[in-house]
């Protein structure tokens, strides 16, 4: 295979603000795969809670360049075991060449990445738009020039219930609330009681990903479901999730990509739990890989395109939260011009 690496820095169309940091900027790393005349594309993003940056990302994969284009696809998942031992230390990493070698192979194919898997795209769940924290009446303002039938509402701060009612006001959409770890367990149980009455469907990661023993307390007692986020996320974490979340976020960057999510989907259904993906804020190559994993989940968090002034490819599109597949084989990601 060959191998090439793009990084980008992509504006946002606003200030992103959730409950531990503001940016303005977000950089992400682009990885090519080349075979045989075929080309894919993975994505990893940066991330600073993680200590992920695109440099870090770049020194990861480059180590392993060698390897990488003395290698012959097989299959995804083989390609996954094997760079598995070499970058377990940076799934960051290992999940753009894992997407690359996805959309790569279903080209191989001359199939779409659902198409590949069989699967049945008539019943998708709509994606949500986020709105990051801000003054309540510039989010007031975010929500009205943005109408959409699922909000996911950034909290974290002394007016959270505020935020919440006033944005109520100005909408009959769902809301999804995430906290990013921001609240305690008696400001959670509150809270849920709150949010519920304010037609809010479940709360997101409300308390510190190590507070394992507030977390218990909570799920046991919380008038809302609970989503794990940081508290998920690689798969040894769903089994450990189990009895203190109702369902899991599955970030791919953070897991390693596609393979490790279909087993993590798998493992979390097996135990009764809801299943999500989310967004860390990638263009339309990351999200368009995450697209084809819809028929298997309940809810989707896939808008980093919308939040993004920017992008670097075209691919699949999103209409009031329904998302249109590119009529191209792979993901349906293909990079724009420079």
């Amino acid at each position: 295979m060959e191998l090439n690496l793009y990084p980008f820095e992509l504006k946002f169309r606003y200030t992103f603000t959730i409950s531990r940091k503001s940016k303005d900027v977000q950089p992400l790393l682009v990885a090519e795969l080349k075979q045989d005349g075929y080309s894919g594309l993975g994505e990893t993003a940066d991330n600073s809670y993680y200590n992920m940056t695109v440099p870090r990302l770049m020194e990861a994969i480059n180590v392993h360049r060698d390897f990488i284009e003395q290698y012959t696809l097989a299959t995804p998942e083989a390609f996954w075991q094997d760079m598995f031992p070499r970058l377990k230390d940076n799934m960051f990493a290992l999940c753009a060449l894992d997407l690359a070698a996805w959309d790569l192979y279903a080209k191989q194919q001359g199939k779409k990445l659902y198409e590949l898997w069989r699967l049945d795209i008539s019943h998708n769940p709509l994606t949500d738009y986020t709105i990051g924290i801000d003054t309540i009446d510039n989010m007031v303002s975010k929500l009205q020039a943005f109408p959409w039938p699922i909000y996911k509402i950034k909290l974290g701060t002394k007016d959270d219930i505020a935020i919440i009612r006033e944005l109520r006001k100005h909408t009959s959409a769902v809301f999804r609330v995430d906290a990013n770890c921001a609240w305690g367990v008696e400001e959670t149980l509150r809270n849920a009681i709150a949010l519920k009455e304010l037609g809010v469907e479940f709360i997101e990661q409300p308390m510190p990903a190590a507070d394992w023993d507030g977390m218990k307390r909570v799920y046991e007692q919380s008038a809302l479901p609970l989503m794990a986020d940081e508290s998920c996320i690689v798969e040894e974490d769903v089994s450990r999730c189990h009895g203190y979340f109702h369902g899991i976020n599955i970030k791919l960057t953070k897991c390693g990509g596609i393979t490790p999510a279909l087993r993590m989907i798998s493992a979390a259904k097996g135990f009764g739990m809801k299943v999500m993906t989310g967004s860390m804020n990638e263009s339309t190559v990351g999200t368009s890989a995450v697209a084809h994993l819809l028929p298997y989940l309940d809810y989707v968090d896939m808008d980093g395109p919308l939040l993004l002034a920017e992008d670097t490819a075209d691919g699949i599109r999103i209409e009031n939260g329904r998302i249109i597949y590119a009529d191209r084989p792979g993901t349906g990601a293909v990079l724009r011009a420079n």
